[in-house]
Order: C-alpha cells, then sequence, then structure tokens
C-alpha cells in the first residue's frame, strides 16, 4: 500500500503542497484543474476530455464508494493524468464494488496525492487562472521538480483527440430496429453519450477523428454527431473541415462540448482558452428559447467568443451560463445544426438536458 509515503504536488508557480502518494509511485504532469462534483469520480476518470489534465477532485472524500467496472466506465481505460484529493479512501462501502480506488489506480498505472487543502488549491487556480502541475512521489525536492514540469506541455494550441480517437470504425445500436444512421466523429466520445443515442432509435457508427468526409458519407448517414473531447478546439484545422461540410449538407448535425467549439469554428466564430475552466455537476444554464432553466454537468476550458457570435447573420444563441454568461449552445439558423458546450448526457449529474437528445431525433425525423 503505497498511501503512507510521501508525495509534492507543485504548480507553474511555485506554489508547492506535500501530502501522501496515492496510486502508483511516480511523476505525472499535466494541466491542473478542479471538478466540484459530489459524486462520478469513475466517470471522471474515465472521460477523454479530462486526457492532458491532473484532476483535483474538491469533495472531501474520494474513494468511499469504491469502482464498478460495468456501469461507470466512460471509455476503455482511464484517461486523467493524476488525481489530487483531501481524503482517500482506502475502503468502500458498496457491496456491488470490484475493488478499491487504490487498486483501480494501480492496474490503470496512474500517479495522485492525498491529504492536501483543496479548497486551497481552487481558489488558487480561481484566482490565478488554470496552470500546469506536476505530482511525484520520487522527486520531492521543488527545484528538481520545477526542471520536471518545464517539459510538460501548454494545453493552449494542443491537439489532443488523435490520441484518444478509436482506431478502427465501430457501431453501436441494432442495425435493424434503429430508424436513423448516426455518424458519430470521435474526438473523445464518453459511452454514455452514445447510450442515449441509442435508445432514441439511432444505428451510430463511430468514426476515427482524422477520418474524411468523403468515406463518412459513403455509410450514407442521416445526421451527423460531434463528441465531446479533449485539447485545443483550435488546433482541429481537419476537424473543422469535416464540420464544414457535414453542415453545408443539410444533413441535422448535433455537437457536445468540443463539438460545440467546432461547430462555431466552421461558422467562422473563434473560441479562447478561459481563465478557469467549467467543470462540475451543477452549473445553471439558462435556455433563451424557452426561459427555462437546466443545471448541467460540464467539463470544459475553452468557450466560444460571445461578441462574434452577436454579430454573425446565421447563429443564434440558445444558451447561456448564468454564473457567468458564457455561450452554453448556439444554432445555425440556416441549417438544422446546434450544439451545447455541456454534458446533456449528464454522466454523472442531473439529466435535466437530456431533451437535446430528441431534439436531434425530431431534426432527423423532419
Amino acid at each position: 500500500m503505497g498511501h503512507k509515503k510521501e508525495a509534492l504536488l507543485l504548480l507553474e508557480d511555485g506554489t508547492a503542497y506535500r501530502g501522501l502518494a496515492l496510486g502508483i509511485d511516480g511523476t505525472t504532469g499535466g494541466e491542473l484543474c478542479f471538478n466540484t462534483g459530489m459524486t462520478g469520480y469513475q466517470e471522471i476518470y474515465t472521460d477523454p476530455s479530462y486526457y492532458g489534465q491532473i484532476i483535483v477532485n474538491t469533495n472531501s472524500h474520494i474513494g468511499n464508494y469504491g469502482v464498478q467496472l460495468e456501469d461507470e466506465e466512460e471509455s476503455g481505460s482511464v484517461k486523467i493524468k493524476g488525481m489530487v484529493c483531501n481524503t482517500f479512501s482506502q475502503v468502500y462501502s458498496r457491496h456491488t464494488a470490484d475493488f478499491s480506488l487504490q487498486e483501480y489506480f494501480e492496474r490503470a498505472k496512474i500517479v495522485g496525492i492525498s491529504n492536501v487543502d483543496t479548497r486551497h488549491i481552487v481558489r488558487h487556480v480561481r484566482e490565478k487562472g488554470v496552470m500546469n502541475a506536476i505530482i511525484s512521489s520520487e522527486i520531492l525536492d521543488e527545484v528538481a521538480l520545477m526542471e520536471e514540469l518545464k517539459k510538460v506541455p501548454s494545453m493552449d494550441g494542443l491537439e489532443l483527440s488523435s490520441e484518444v480517437t478509436t482506431s478502427e470504425p465501430y457501431f453501436m445500436g441494432n442495425e435493424g430496429h434503429s430508424k436513423w444512421r448516426v455518424a458519430v466523429m470521435d474526438y473523445g466520445i464518453k459511452k454514455s453519450i452514445l447510450d442515449n443515442l441509442t435508445q432514441r432509435g439511432c444505428y451510430c457508427k463511430v468514426f476515427p477523428a482524422r477520418t474524411p468526409y468523403e468515406e463518412v458519407m459513403q455509410w450514407n448517414p442521416d445526421g451527423f454527431f460531434i463528441s465531446n473531447g479533449p485539447g485545443d478546439p483550435a488546433s482541429m484545422g481537419y476537424a473543422v473541415e469535416n464540420v464544414t461540410k457535414m453542415v453545408a449538407s443539410n444533413k441535422p448535425v448535433f455537437g457536445i462540448c468540443l463539438g460545440h467549439q467546432l461547430l462555431a469554428l466552421s461558422s467562422g466564430i473563434s473560441t479562447y482558452k478561459m481563465h478557469h475552466g467549467h467543470r462540475g455537476l451543477n452549473h445553471p444554464v439558462k435556455n433563451l428559447l424557452t426561459g427555462l432553466c437546466e443545471i448541467s454537468s460540464q467539463n470544459h476550458g475553452f468557450a466560444v467568443n460571445p461578441e462574434e457570435i452577436s454579430n454573425h447573420p446565421n447563429v443564434e444563441i440558445t444558451h447561456v451560463n448564468l454564473n457567468d454568461k458564457t455561450i452554453e449552445g448556439i444554432r445555425r439558423t440556416d441549417h438544422p445544426a446546434f450544439s451545447v458546450q455541456y454534458h446533456p448526457e449528464a454522466s454523472p449529474g442531473p439529466h435535466d438536458s437530456r431533451y437535446l437528445f430528441d431534439q436531434f431525433t425530431a431534426l432527423l425525423n423532419a
């Protein structure tokens, strides 16, 4: 059990936190970001959108319900680079769990740190802005560890979707009993998003990120889904080109998170890196079309430019974040294409936003 060993968390600006090692002994670096969710840590760790990032779990107890492999994996492997928490639970209380979170991290070769003041870390990141960090249970000297941290690439300008996408196309759903064929572009998709599509009668073919539009069209889909994923959307020219052609085809297009940013970029609207991103299960969003509010699950560090949308003749803002007024949803007025910045499948999180999948199937039906 590596939990009695000392570990060091060092931030890019030199702030250091000392705590206890969890997972395996080692050193790991990435962009430091925090998630405020009370539950759902396993879904967070397997969400490909977190690839390249160290997660600070702000809930005070992590690991207390163990790990269940069957229901809570959003992809085939743990995608985070490291984990930071306050109290790391070696024991778990759920009788259906397969094993402890410590064993899960050991199998996935994840380095982490516990027994640090996560509230202090979150306040620091919120004030100073998102930054890279490094965790080590091997190098406990801050000067030596800072040299290692300098080697970690900045998320700004980083293209990561090609590292988490599927290597081969695959199918989801029941071909014989499905109403529509939906081409899914996998930039780092979550399993529960595909489940939401197949439950509504979509037969999905999931394509690797860099599949050319012409190849996708050979399958003759009824519509397109543009997935979530990690990295900087502005570095994904290949995807923007594809989405532009998909919108022009006049078939329905639905984008989530990174997919939302790609729809904006394909419409000539720029994206920017946020001071600190939105990550949690309780972000209030207002639907400007209905006037209703929804509590949403979010995970993003980039956003789309509001001024450019307001001046765009064919793009309408559909949703806004009530905390900071960032853009949470857009739609094209000249094509059946729409997107949201948050995660309507909400795994984990509230199910207020699942109507968006119905909105997509209504467009497929039109």
